[in-house]
């Protein structure tokens, strides 16, 4: 089953590369979708994938995501799918 998630992550994850280690990460487990900053300090991630997949993205981040970072809070809701998603990417 494809799911689309939408995840927030919270602590020290900018200005530490989250953004390209979440990319890699991504691109490794063959998800699509992004990654982005926002202004209150947090890292939004929109997966797209299939079960399996989305459950390696968050263990990687449950395990504390990127060494440089320190992920204090992360928040996954479920979006509806997306057809437009091809890849995945960083934005800007």
């Amino acid at each position: 089953m494809i799911r689309l998630i939408k995840i927030i992550v919270s602590g020290s994850v900018q200005g530490v590369g989250f953004r390209f280690f979440t990319y890699q990460q991504a691109v490794k487990i063959g998800l699509v979708g992004y990654v982005k900053n926002l202004e209150n300090g947090a890292v939004e991630i929109i997966a797209q994938g299939n079960n399996q997949q989305i459950s390696q993205l968050i263990l990687w981040l449950e395990h504390g995501g990127p060494r440089s970072a320190r992920i204090t809070q992360i928040n996954i809701s479920e979006l509806p799918l997306q057809e437009n998603l091809t890849s995945f990417n960083v934005r800007y």
